[in-house]
């Protein structure tokens, strides 16, 4: 009867023994002469042909800015071929980020639908945002814009919006101490 035994290997990396398996990794070297940092960025080396230099970043940034796209070409074709790839070209937002609405990301889905209640961009700053809840609150108070049910509703939004922004800048304030 065959004993039941347990292996050292059950296909995890972190469970095998240091140094199994795992060759060494063969790293391209940056094709500039002299450097010894790994060539990571493949740029071409003549227009509209496969062949590829492979230099590091630093290098691929000076091969780069002085790469000519239009080398060989007369006036009037690099004129043509610019118009060409000018009338390809248009660029769409993808439908996928439509969710994450305007912003940089430094401010919260709540903070960008207050600046949109008060009418203002996703960059603005407190002393802005002060000044346009002002200006509404003024507008939209019971007294100036009567007491209608439209108008009370407003000005809830409004004071929303400015307890939502001014709680946002003082947790900011807090942070940068």
């Amino acid at each position: 009867m065959v004993r039941s035994g347990r292996k050292d290997d059950w296909g995890f990396p972190r469970w095998r023994p240091y140094g199994s398996g795992g060759a060494a990794v063969e790293v391209r070297l940056c094709d500039r002469h002299g450097c010894t940092n790994p060539g990571i960025c493949p740029a071409p080396k003549v227009a509209n042909r496969p062949e590829r230099w492979y230099f590091c970043q630093t290098h691929a940034a000076e091969y780069n800015a002085g790469w000519d796209y239009f080398a060989g070409l007369t006036p009037e074709e690099a004129t043509a071929r610019e118009a060409s790839e000018e009338a390809q070209r248009s660029y769409k937002r993808a439908a996928h980020w439509e969710w994450g609405g305007t912003g940089d990301g430094s401010r919260s889905r709540a903070e960008l639908d207050a600046l949109t209640v008060l009418g203002l961009e996703s960059d603005a700053d407190i002393e802005t945002i002060k000044a346009a809840w002002r200006s509404a609150a003024k507008t939209s108070h019971p007294d100036v814009a009567g007491t209608s049910a439209q108008a009370a509703e407003r000005f809830r939004a409004i004071q929303a919006a400015w307890q939502v922004l001014s709680d946002a800048d003082a947790v900011r304030v807090k942070a940068a101490r």
